[in-house]
């Protein structure tokens, strides 16, 4: 199983080539999950195309398109949240409470629903993927859920389909997003590991470089407790999420020295 939230673009028909490489049987969810939005962001217009994404699906070898409405998933009356509050404190849940409430429920749902054998998500959301291991190992489903490397535009920049949102003149700034954390592996390869000193020397540099976009956050953590780290060892992951306007943008890169 795939799920998404539709729009798709190469990143999902990555994931989609994979489950159809691995898989006897293939199922794509398409489903604008109002549960992880919140008051003020961007669920009414967030981008939807149901005719291309089936296209995409039907060339992806995909068996089953599930894509159903919200009243669906939430009758009236819904009162039932899962929760990995441990995982979702930090990076994008400190300043998007509620919203891996929102994905940890309807991902259970759909595991439900489907009972996959296999799921696939990318990497570009690592603390989603770290979320849904877990509430996977905690609440017993019988799923693997299988993580893939982000896939990028020749410049750099992380595949979403948040992307159509940037002006021109932020288009040519975000890719330093992953510029930005290619810097600073390579200052963790040269001796430099404090994570305080990592992250403000690359603030500093991101402000130079993206002068258009506002740092939400930028964190060294462990990329299976994503705890924050003081110091980078062998296991690392710099994280970062930037606002150009309304359209928020995420990234990360493993940098440990291992």
């Amino acid at each position: 199983m795939v799920p998404t939230m539709g729009y798709l673009h190469a990143g999902h028909a990555s994931l989609l080539a994979a489950g159809r490489e691995r898989a006897d049987k293939l199922a794509l969810s398409v489903f604008v999950n109002p549960s992880q939005f919140g008051p003020n962001e961007d669920f009414a217009r967030y981008p939807r195309d149901p005719e291309r994404d089936a296209a995409v699906a039907e060339a992806a070898g995909v068996d089953v398109m599930f894509m159903p409405e919200p009243g669906a998933m939430y009758p009236p009356g819904y009162a039932t949240w899962v929760d990995v509050p441990d995982l979702a404190k930090g990076l994008c849940g400190a300043s998007r409470p509620g919203h891996f409430r929102g994905v940890a429920t309807v991902v259970a749902k759909l595991f439900l629903l489907a009972l996959p054998s296999m799921a696939f998500f990318g990497q570009k959301d690592w603390q989603q993927l770290a979320i849904l291991k877990r509430l996977a190992r905690d609440l017993g489903f019988p799923v693997e859920i299988i993580g893939l490397p982000t896939v990028r535009e020749p410049d750099g920049l992380a595949l979403s389909s948040r992307n159509v949102y940037l002006s021109e003149a932020e288009r040519a700034q975000a890719p330093a997003l992953q510029e930005g954390l290619r810097l600073l592996r390579d200052w963790v390869q040269s001796g430099q590991t404090g994570a305080a000193e990592l992250t403000a020397r690359l603030r500093a540099w991101y402000g130079q470089r993206i002068p258009l976009g506002g740092l939400d956050y930028l964190e060294i953590v462990d990329p299976d407790s994503l705890a924050p780290l003081d110091h980078v060892g062998d296991k690392a992951l710099a994280a970062v999420a930037m606002r150009f306007g309304r359209t928020r943008l995420i990234d990360n890169l493993l940098v440990g020295r291992g």
